[in-house]
């Protein structure tokens, strides 16, 4: 499998870039522009990481399709419709973004219907819309589950599969994401398998980060290094190995180098262990 992160080291172009990539340990890469960069910045950076043999894994939307406000539900849908072209210009492994919330002020925050019939429809007709306009070949739109919207269940994601009815929409695996509960969080072995047994097929990228519950009413699961929780990362990567070689496993969220340096360190001693290629 291919293994990327955030990188903190300066660049001057697009070939710097690739070289800070490399460096740390990469074989994968988030895109680091948007669809608004000139074209010969998105083909420099392009090509930079086809002659350095990186996977481009992930362009990114982050905005809510689902957003109550008409305007700013149009605006993030054709802000989407313009990373996936992007992302299908690149040929990156996929485009990346959350279903969307009915939420009235955070683009990804909670709310009593997400997970209604009336939010399944909107995220059908909001993905159809995005995928159409978009036309991908060479790349999928995906949604990376979230803790409260759709999709939470791997049942979820695939009726959402069957709905949309688009070959070039994927998933995204995220496994902290769906850890919601101390149920889940300590069976999170057969959780991880469950998502793997029934995705799997259809995953395009799977993100890397690390999940503890804390022992303090009522319940507290914080985001944390891998290494440093309670995901079970021996069944996760045993379940990638399952996966194309090109898909990828992509560290996130946390916010100094260091901490991707000590979690690059622990993801690959634990592949070297397991004899996987990381």
């Amino acid at each position: 499998m291919r293994f990327g992160g955030m990188i903190f080291k300066k660049w001057r172009s697009p070939e710097e870039w690739a070289a800070a990539n490399l460096e740390a340990g990469y074989s994968a890469v988030y895109f680091p522009v948007d669809y608004t960069a000139a074209d010969r910045v998105i083909d420099g950076y392009r090509d930079a990481a086809r002659a350095a043999d990186l996977v481009i894994c992930e362009v990114g939307v982050w905005n809510n399709v689902l957003d109550p406000q008409r305007e700013k539900r149009e605006a993030a849908i054709e802000r989407a419709v313009h990373q996936l072209e992007l992302a299908d210009h690149v040929e990156a492994n996929c485009c990346v973004n959350i279903a969307g919330t009915y939420h009235p002020t955070l683009w990804d925050g909670p709310h009593m219907d997400n997970f209604t019939r009336r939010a399944f429809d909107d995220v059908v007709g909001a993905t159809q819309r995005i995928i159409d306009a978009a036309r991908p070949q060479h790349t999928c739109y995906t949604l990376e589950p979230m803790p409260w919207m759709l999709p939470s269940t791997p049942e979820e994601y695939l009726a959402l599969i069957q709905a949309i009815d688009r070959p070039c929409f994927a998933a995204h695996m995220d496994v902290v994401n769906i850890i919601t509960s101390p149920s889940l969080y300590y069976r999170n072995a057969e959780v991880i398998e469950d998502w793997f047994d029934k995705l799997a097929p259809y995953i395009r990228s799977c993100h890397a980060k690390d999940i503890i519950l804390r022992d303090q009413l009522t319940v507290h699961l914080d985001e944390c290094r891998p290494g440093t929780g309670g995901l079970d990362y021996r069944t996760y990567l045993r379940c990638m190995t399952r996966l194309d070689d090109r898909i990828c496993l992509m560290l996130e969220h946390m916010t100094e180098e260091e901490d991707y340096v000590q979690a690059t360190r622990y993801l690959k001693g634990l592949a070297e262990e397991m004899s996987i290629d990381l």
